[in-house]
Formats: structure tokens, sequence, C-alpha cells
């Protein structure tokens, strides 16, 4: 049982890091909140007796109010690398709370230019959406479902794209209403092996293979290896740039203050 003089950790979570850190904070001396933005997320997060889970999404008043209702003095920020609204609320929230903020970052993973010629970067999924349109050819979306509807804007879209989403209910029916279905939608959880990449790509027909600037937890390498054997033109949103530490530098992090109660 942890007592009141233990590290108490409201953790945002939903990310493989975010996992990671839970599994590991179940052995330490410290109680840990795990917040994720839905119930899949929730499900994917270990339990124990010293981890609480919840899931939805908070602004940053609700972050404020959960700050002081629980009394936590350490905030773990293991969100998406894209998920920049979210970082933003939550590091007003601690600021106005005066709790301690850790930036917990993905690794990221850059690809040799000349090994990797067939990679195309852009800055936001409206630039790729951009790109697109003076382009012919079938195109593989490994962007997630949120900004899928910006796709709509390419000609023939619902014969031309299939959209690859989270098999959640929530991303199947945002896909679906935007006429992302059939053969035009593949709903699996990530990250993809290079074959798994490949037999999408060759399933598709895709010429254009979009994704985000995911990193190795992301298992970017791998989607470019796919692009890169099969022929198709990876278009990769850059991720933000943004300081933070690792999971093992936070986990250490933690370690050490638990150590010193």
């Amino acid at each position: 049982m942890v007592n009141d003089a233990a590290i108490r950790i409201l953790l945002f979570a939903g990310t493989t890091e975010g996992r990671e850190l839970v599994r590991a904070l179940k052995e330490l001396p410290v109680y840990v909140y795990v917040s994720t933005a839905t119930e899949y997320g929730k499900e994917c997060a270990e339990s124990g007796a010293n981890i609480q889970t919840g899931a939805g999404r908070m602004d940053s008043a609700a972050m404020i109010h959960f700050i002081g209702e629980h009394h936590i003095n350490l905030v773990v920020d293991a969100t998406h690398p894209f998920a920049r609204a979210v970082t933003e609320n939550i590091i007003s929230a601690c600021k106005d709370c005066g709790v301690e903020y850790i930036r917990c970052l993905r690794e990221a993973q850059a690809l040799d230019a000349g090994e990797y010629g067939h990679v195309i970067w852009v800055g936001s999924v409206r630039e790729a959406v951009e790109y697109l349109k003076g382009t012919q050819g079938k195109v593989l979306i490994a962007t997630g479902s949120k900004e899928l509807r910006l796709y709509t804007e390419l000609a023939n879209y619902q014969e031309r794209c299939c959209a690859r989403v989270l098999s959640t209910k929530e991303a199947v029916e945002e896909s679906t209403a935007l006429g992302f279905k059939g053969p035009g939608l593949i709903a699996m959880q990530g990250p993809f092996s290079k074959e798994m990449n490949i037999a999408m790509l060759n399933y598709s027909g895709a010429k254009y293979f979009v994704t985000k600037e995911s990193g190795k937890a992301g298992g970017f390498a791998e989607k470019a290896e796919a692009a890169r054997e099969t022929g198709a033109s990876l278009i990769v949103i850059t991720r933000p740039e943004e300081k933070g530490i690792s999971p093992q530098e936070t986990l250490g992090l933690i370690q050490e203050k638990a150590a010193a109660l």
C-alpha cells in the first residue's frame, strides 16, 4: 500500500512509451493515475495495486482540477509527439498548479537520405494532401482518422485512397462516415513489420504511402523499408520539434525521487 508521502504521479499515456512506463512504475513505491484519451488506450494499459487508469480527454481546466483533487506532485507527459494541443494543455495546467512536469519523448529515427531517396517530407497532413493533388496513383494513408477528412479533397478519393486506422469503434465510424469503407479501409493496431506494410501496400496497390514521422516505437523504419521495396513514394509528415527525455531517463528520474523519500 502506498502511503501519503509517496510520489503521486499523473501520467498521460496512450502510447507505447506510456505503456512501458506504467509497466515499470508498478514495481516502484509510487502511486500512478494513468490518463488515456480513449477506452481503447485504457484497455491497453497495465493494471496494478498502485495504478489507477481512467479514459477521457481533459482540457486544461479539468487537468487543474484533477491535479488538485488527487494531490498530484509529478506529471509525466507521454502523449504522442503529434498531440501538440494536449501537451500545451498539460504544460499550462502544471504551471498553474506549480507541479513538476516531465516530457517523455519517443526516440526519433532518422533516415539515410541516400538510401531513402523516395521520401517526400512535408509539414502537415494538409501539405501532404496538397502534394497528392498534383499526382496520380493510389494512396495508402497511415496518418490516423482525425485528419482523414482532408483526403476527401482528392479527386475520386474513395477509389484512390485506402485508409489504415486504429481498430476502435470511434476510428472506424469516423472513417466510414467520410466514405472510407470496404477495400478502402483497414482497421488494425500497429506498429507493423516491414512484411505487413509490404502486404498492405500490395493489397491497396498504393503508389504513395503517407505516414507521420512516428519514430522507432511507431515502426517508422519498417514503413520506409516497405515503401522502398515496393517502389512506393513515402510521404512523411515531420514531427514537431520539442524538448524532452527518453522513457528510460524518465524512469530513472522517478526512481531517484522515490529513493529519496
